[in-house]
């Protein structure tokens, strides 16, 4: 049996969560909560095995709720439930000890589908989050150089700019932007610089 406790500030869509798994004999709500202190209170009294939970809400955010519930339950397994998709809040999510990440405008199906793939260990992270966005900080492996142009670009600066910044070559700049495009997994120009607008102070 799974069991598994709510978090959401939103009780309407709490109510709606219960009765989608209500009918699924696998799986048991041992309670909801509607903010972040409720919510750490709540596992602590029922030690459940999954945690859904948001990320913004009231008195301690999902994020902080995460990091303290890992800390004091590291078998317990976390599932973000968020209408957030920026590669921050993904980033933190992760950082903190989540082992999904479900966007709210998913299928009730695929919430399903996230826990009970959480509940035998592994990891369920939303189709529409890209592999960049859920890489954590620590699995990027890129040299100085190219963290100063990865910044440079991050500011705005074209490649020539970057090139006279540094005192090097225009092609050499280009090499590793081509080099920073492999290692993110990123396709194009516009995803680079919306990543290293994203990650400019990351490194």
């Amino acid at each position: 049996m799974i069991t598994l406790v709510i978090a959401e500030d939103h009780q309407a869509l709490i109510d709606g969560i219960r009765s989608f798994l209500e009918y699924e004999e696998d799986i048991t709500v041992l309670g909801e909560a509607n903010d972040g202190e409720m919510l750490i209170d709540l596992v602590r009294k029922k030690q459940p095995q999954i945690v859904l939970t948001d990320i913004r809400m009231p008195k301690c955010d999902g994020i902080s709720a995460t990091k303290t519930i890992k800390k004091e339950f590291p078998n317990i397994k976390i599932i973000a439930f968020s209408m957030f998709d920026q590669a921050e809040a993904i980033h933190q999510m992760k950082d903190a000890g989540v082992s999904g990440y479900i966007m709210k405008n998913s299928s009730l199906k695929k919430v399903l589908e996230a826990i009970r793939i959480v509940a035998k260990n592994g990891s369920f992270f939303d189709d529409a989050i890209t592999t960049t966005d859920i890489t954590s900080k620590e699995e990027i492996v890129l040299s100085t150089r190219e963290k100063e142009i990865l910044r440079l670009i991050g500011e705005g600066k074209t490649s020539q700019e970057i090139a006279d910044i540094l005192f090097i070559g225009k092609s050499t700049v280009d090499t590793h932007r081509k080099n920073i495009l492999k290692k993110m997994n990123i396709q194009g120009k516009t995803d680079l610089i919306r990543f290293a607008v994203e990650r400019k102070y990351d490194f």
